[in-house]
């Protein structure tokens, strides 16, 4: 079996049984809370992927005058 961050973790355990003394409003309070940290969670490891890919495929020109750079802007593509 593959160990996960719940597995391992002493944390899980203990917020497990600090759920059962928890009426239904705050366990449903938690629950969106958790989802908010999920979410947060799966959006920053998104752009850490675009912002590696990014770094490991440069898309820039190198311009050694204001001229070459006007000369990059005016022939560079509408993406």
């Amino acid at each position: 079996m593959i160990d996960t961050a719940i597995d391992v973790n002493p944390d899980v355990e203990r917020i497990h049984e600090m759920l059962a003394a928890l009426s239904v409003e705050r366990i449903k309070e938690a629950s969106d809370f958790i989802a908010f940290l999920a979410e947060k969670e799966r959006k920053h490891q998104a752009f850490v992927e675009e912002t590696l890919a990014a770094e490991a495929e440069p898309d820039y020109v190198i311009c050694n005058s204001a001229e070459e750079l006007m000369e990059a802007i005016f022939n560079a593509d509408d993406d």
